[in-house]
């Protein structure tokens, strides 16, 4: 469907007001908002997260990308979106560090999930709250010092306490957090950044 293309084109280079009238654009002629999202933003995204890893863009791209997709989201706040997933997301008690968080959150937004940002500074508690007021489907954290890492494990085990962890996937990134550890913690996925989050997501709750 050539506004979808459009509304992809539109994204990718960044053009928020381009995405925002493509995106009126298709809901006037009709397309679905599941469509609009996953053909149009989350197709987008899916090339953004390419480029991204093959350095052919770097954040400043990204968070451009990321406006134009929040632009075009905006459109559909009253329209029924069919989510692929809910992902609670934050970063872990005593860090406040955000920007890739936020990243991780816009990209999982533009592939179809419906994201619940707790923002910084998140508490075991509060991830387990979250994740029960939602019905949510991940867990996703994400820690910049090594001095916080140990509250990813603490969430882990509340989950567990909660009942939760059957029901609920935890995925965890930032600059300390490695493979090894999201094994010796038990969580389920490990992304190194934001777009093989977005991956590693899809792959946690498949599509």
């Amino acid at each position: 469907m050539a506004v979808l293309e459009d509304l992809k084109q539109a994204i990718i280079s960044g053009n928020r007001d381009k995405a925002k009238e493509l995106t009126q654009k298709a809901l006037d002629e009709g397309v679905e908002a599941r469509t609009i999202v996953v053909d149009g933003i989350a197709a987008a995204m899916e090339v953004v997260g390419e480029k991204f890893r093959a350095n052919e863009f770097f954040v400043p791209e990204l968070l451009i990308a990321q406006r134009a997709m929040k632009e075009s989201l905006s459109m559909m706040s009253g329209a029924e979106v069919d989510y692929v997933g809910t992902v609670v997301i934050g970063t872990v008690k005593g860090d406040l560090h955000d920007i890739g968080k936020n990243l991780v959150a816009a990209m999982l937004e533009g592939a179809g999930f419906k994201v619940v940002d707790l923002g910084v500074d998140v508490s075991p508690a509060q991830f387990v709250e979250a994740g029960k007021e939602n019905s949510a489907n991940l867990v996703a954290m994400s820690a910049l010092l090594t001095t916080t890492m140990g509250s990813m494990r603490d969430t882990v085990a509340e989950l567990e306490k909660a009942g939760l962890r059957d029901a609920v996937k935890v995925m965890i990134g930032g600059a300390p957090v490695t493979q090894s550890y999201a094994d010796e913690i038990k969580a389920d996925g490990y992304a190194p950044d934001a777009a093989s989050a977005v991956e590693q997501a899809k792959q946690l709750l498949p599509v």
